[in-house]
């Protein structure tokens, strides 16, 4: 089936872009880049949640490509983390990256993955799914060892950890969609797709 009109993936993460090829899904990569943390500091000065949060950024990304590509079909992907009522951003280093994993053990903390897709410069969907992760209560040699195991491959995972790989050890019990712990909702993404005739259903 030929697509009607060329999708673009607005994110750099080889996770969705793994999972979007993984489906089928006939698309290219354009990295929609914001100053995120500036976008954040302003909507948590305006009192927003973090599935608001979630969505903005997403929603800038895809507004950044669009604006350049209007022909195209564009999907803006964002993730955050909540926990106790804030917002928690990517570890800068290793020691705060300790330092947080020690607060979230035995506790209970949300993922929130959003999409927003635009076309000509508009938005046409959005979606925020959200999943709920309890964390065992580990201990200081664990985490001590895990971080230094998996320093490499978490840097940049919001949360310090990553489902796919060892970070799964991490939990007792995940409440939610495994592809929206990913960075990605993924079903309501084809379910639309199919909708709009970009994909076979």
């Amino acid at each position: 089936m030929n697509s009607p009109k060329p999708l673009i993936l607005a994110s750099g993460s080889e996770i969705r872009r793994a999972l979007l090829q993984n489906s089928g899904v006939t698309f290219e990569v354009i990295v929609g880049r914001i100053d995120e943390e500036s976008v954040k500091d302003a909507l948590l000065s305006e009192g927003a949640t973090p599935r608001e949060i979630a969505d903005a950024l997403a929603e800038g990304k895809a507004r950044k490509v669009s604006m350049k590509h209007p022909e195209a079909m564009v999907i803006g992907c964002d993730q955050v983390l909540s926990f106790k009522g804030r917002l928690i951003s990517k570890a800068k280093d290793i020691k705060e990256a300790r330092a947080l994993l020690g607060e979230m053990r035995g506790e209970r903390h949300s993922l929130l993955s959003a999409a927003v897709i635009y076309e000509n410069g508009e938005p046409k969907w959005r979606h925020v799914g959200e999943v709920r992760l309890t964390m065992n209560a580990l201990s200081e040699a664990y985490l001590d060892a895990y971080l230094e195991r998996n320093w490499d491959s978490i840097r940049h995972a919001v949360g310090c950890y990553k489902l796919e790989e060892e970070g799964v050890r991490l939990f007792s019990r995940i409440d939610g969609d495994y592809f929206t712990v990913l960075g990605l909702p993924l079903l309501p993404l084809l379910a639309y797709l199919s909708q709009r005739g970009m994909i076979a259903s």
